[in-house]
């Protein structure tokens, strides 16, 4: 049985990604990944390098922890750096080095051009809200709160567990479900009554693996099939789609 929300009744919680689930902002950090790989790339192999592509953010970045992303992007290249420190230099040729350069030209790209969110993501949370549900905001972002306060989103979560936090708390990322388990957690709801709203392949894997109630794939670039492949119980365009107009 599913209530008007489009939810199993069971639910108590939703847990959302924010990166192109409730903002348009994952195309924006697709684009800043691709300027750093692709000169990185340009840089260390010349003129014949294989750019950056989209296949290469969906499986290897989108999600998750902006280290991790380095780490896997560049395996797939057979690439290894050395980690390096959390603080080092955007030109530092180390892991750290390369996410800290990508994070630059994302804030720059968001300065300049600003913050989207998806409308029809921010009804539905209105309208979750209004029925009782709780909710959080779960990213591997350490911008996240400068970007719903941006939005004008802030006061819609009851609890935020993004890339700040997970690194306070030694919370492992996207694939592995833990930081969507400590939101849970902090809820005071258990994961098989909760429902991950994700967008990322990554994230539709934390869902499966943590064994919550729901997990629904949101589908902004053409990838259904893989989001249940990933683990997805119902994917949509638009949030808007599971109904829940408040």
């Amino acid at each position: 049985m599913t209530t008007t929300l489009g939810l199993p009744e069971a639910i108590q919680a939703c847990l959302f990604d924010l990166d192109g689930v409730v903002t348009r902002t994952a195309v924006v950090h697709a684009a800043a990944w691709k300027e750093t790989f692709d000169a990185f790339l340009h840089a260390r192999e010349g003129d014949g390098f294989r750019p950056f592509g989209a296949d290469d953010y969906d499986t290897y970045v989108d999600g998750r922890p902006r280290a991790d992303g380095v780490r896997t992007f560049l395996a797939s290249r057979d690439i290894h750096l050395p980690e390096g420190r959390p603080d080092d230099p955007p030109d530092a040729p180390t892991v750290h080095g390369l996410g800290n350069r990508k994070n630059e030209i994302l804030l720059a790209r968001i300065r300049t051009d600003g913050v989207q969110p998806y409308d029809g993501t921010l009804r539905f949370i209105e309208a979750v809200r209004a029925r009782g549900l709780r909710t959080a905001i779960v990213s591997s972002s350490a911008n996240t709160r400068d970007v719903l306060r941006s939005i004008g989103a802030e006061h819609l979560f009851d609890v935020r567990v993004d890339g700040v936090v997970a690194a306070e708390r030694g919370l492992p990322g996207k694939p592995r479900p833990d930081t969507f388990l400590a939101a849970a957690r902090d809820l005071g709801v258990p994961p098989a009554r909760a429902a991950v709203f994700e967008d990322a392949l990554a994230g539709m894997d934390a869902g499966r693996a943590g064994n919550f109630g729901y997990v629904v794939g949101v589908d902004r670039v053409g990838q259904t099939d893989a989001l249940y492949a990933h683990g997805a119980d119902v994917v949509v365009k638009d949030l808007a789609e599971l109904g829940g107009q408040a």
